[in-house]
């Protein structure tokens, strides 16, 4: 037998690992319903060509933040398609987009243009930007998350950003913040705060019971009925509610112990599993 048909034949323990990764969006978020519904209020100017006011996004790791930023935008695409709206959400992560010229550039190319990463005027780039925005009627929210890691480099681009609504005949841009950093106003010019920060959302740590219950959702998804022990999710929401609440912390800690059972052929995932994969997720933080 080929080794790999070996290993997908004994393999009892997963059904969709996939769902507990981050970039996951399930389709319902529990205990975000007050955040979904501002966040949609907010938003929901677009579906008439308005404008909506700039928005900042504050919480730490594992808040759910980018999570529900994805799921509203998702929603308001559909909608705004059956409407027969254009309504456009461009999602970039300023960890790997970190400079004026790359945030340009995402923005054309996710209209239609093809500017290089680097290499041309950010002046050039601005105005194909402009052009590819302008090109028709719509309305474009720009998801900037990890923002600060963006402004540390320099806030020129959120300046621009800002004030680009005077400079458009035919298009509308909003702008969404993600900081992990409740300081990270103290970064910017005040130009720029009088502009950006309409509004703000702030997302508070889950506690355990929370975080329980988004382990049973996804894990319905993830899992193989009855291979979990009764105490693995709440053994790993404990866990993960020591550190601030951290839904990715709690996602990782089940899929590993998933994994690690399934590397040792084990028909369950038990709380030795959970210790486990606390060491390895340990030990690979290090090793970076």
């Amino acid at each position: 037998m080929n080794i790999f048909e070996r290993i997908v034949s004994s393999s009892g323990i997963f059904k969709n690992r996939d769902v507990l990764r981050h970039t996951y969006t399930p389709d319902r978020l529990p205990h975000r319903d007050e955040q979904i519904d501002t966040l949609a209020t907010i938003l929901a100017p677009a579906l008439k060509y308005e404008t909506p006011s700039n928005i900042l996004i504050y919480g730490k790791t594992g808040t759910g933040k980018t999570a529900t930023v994805r799921f509203v935008s998702r929603q308001l695409e559909y909608v705004s398609s059956k409407l027969d709206v254009r309504c456009t959400v461009h999602y970039i992560n300023c960890e790997l987009i970190d400079t004026q010229y790359r945030v340009f550039a995402s923005i054309a190319n996710a209209l239609g243009k093809n500017i290089p990463m680097t290499g041309l005027p950010t002046d050039y780039v601005y105005c194909e930007m402009k052009k590819a925005l302008d090109s028709e009627k719509r309305v474009v929210i720009v998801v900037l998350d990890e923002i600060d890691k963006l402004v540390k480099k320099g806030d020129e681009a959120l300046y621009n950003l800002t004030r680009i609504n005077s400079e458009l005949e035919n298009s509308k841009v909003s702008i969404i913040g993600i900081s992990n950093d409740l300081k990270f106003k103290s970064y910017l010019d005040p130009r720029v705060i009088s502009s950006l920060s309409e509004e703000e959302i702030v997302f508070p740590p889950y506690n355990a019971e929370q975080l329980k219950d988004i382990l049973e959702q996804r894990a319905k998804l993830a899992f193989h009925e009855g291979v979990l022990d009764e105490d693995v999710i709440p053994f790993c929401s404990a866990l993960a509610a020591q550190e601030h609440g951290d839904a990715r912390k709690a996602l990782d800690l089940l899929r590993v112990s998933g994994e690690i059972a399934e590397r040792e052929n084990s028909e369950r995932v038990t709380r030795e599993h959970v210790k486990k994969a606390v060491r390895k997720i340990e030990s690979d933080q290090v090793s970076e």
